[in-house]
């Protein structure tokens, strides 16, 4: 396994921890939604991450003209997703729209630790 491949493991790995983590940062609140809005944010973060990660394997292992515009649209079709996914959590859901943030920056606040972790 090379090194870039243990880093995505152990980024991919980290962000279950750090939505762990920020899910019971949140149970001192004694309330469900705000706990739901984190737990919502994080897991839409985690899937829109991932589907980054496989449309850059992708992309990069088949280097063609194709692929680019295939990237294109995945994230375009990426980005209408988060769109809509955090209309549905925000107005139809009724989530905590500041607890909803603190869910998404999960992936951030992985990548900040890891960057931090490796500079040390």
């Amino acid at each position: 396994m090379t090194t870039d491949d243990r880093l995505l493991k152990d980024l991919s790995r980290r962000n279950w921890i750090v939505l762990a983590f920020l899910v019971l940062a949140s149970l001192p609140w004694q309330s469900l939604e705000i706990s739901q809005a984190v737990l919502a944010g994080g897991l839409l973060a985690i899937v829109a991450y991932r589907w980054l990660q496989r449309s850059l394997h992708n992309v990069i292992s088949n280097p063609h003209r194709g692929a680019a515009v295939g990237f294109k649209f995945a994230y375009f079709m990426r980005l209408g997703f988060v769109a809509i996914a955090l209309y549905l959590l925000i107005a139809v859901a009724k989530l905590h729209p500041i607890a909803l943030a603190v869910g998404l920056s999960v992936v951030v606040i992985n990548i900040l630790w890891t960057t931090f972790r490796r500079m040390i």
